[in-house]
């Protein structure tokens, strides 16, 4: 899988949108972000999962899936490392994510 597999696989979901945060691109449904690419490089991808979900795909895939270091990590956000995923897991490990993040309130707007 490459990153413009990922990118184009993030913005199947309905309402999603890319955007830019810390230098790297996002994907956001109603303003939550559910998955970037190129963090910590150009190499991975990262999807927000909850901590129950994250655990199922690395167990799926300890390759591919790894927990985000620290705090984030064991909030579930989830390193993808794209040459070693299938096209199906990140699919849905995104719906996931896409899912979680969609049926949050956004985020309120700035003054």
């Amino acid at each position: 899988m490459t990153s413009e597999d990922f990118r184009t696989l993030a913005l199947s979901f309905p309402e999603t949108e890319e955007k830019m945060h810390m230098h790297h691109p996002d994907f956001r449904v109603r303003g939550k972000i559910f998955a970037t690419l190129w963090y910590p490089n150009e190499s991975w991808g990262m999807v927000k999962l909850s901590p129950e979900q994250q655990e199922t795909f690395v167990h799926a895939d300890p390759v591919a899936f790894v927990p985000v270091k620290g705090g984030w990590g064991l909030k579930g956000c989830t390193s993808v490392q794209l040459s070693k995923a299938k096209k199906t897991m990140v699919r849905s490990a995104l719906a996931e994510a896409w899912r979680e993040a969609s049926t949050k309130k956004p985020p309120a707007k700035k003054k």
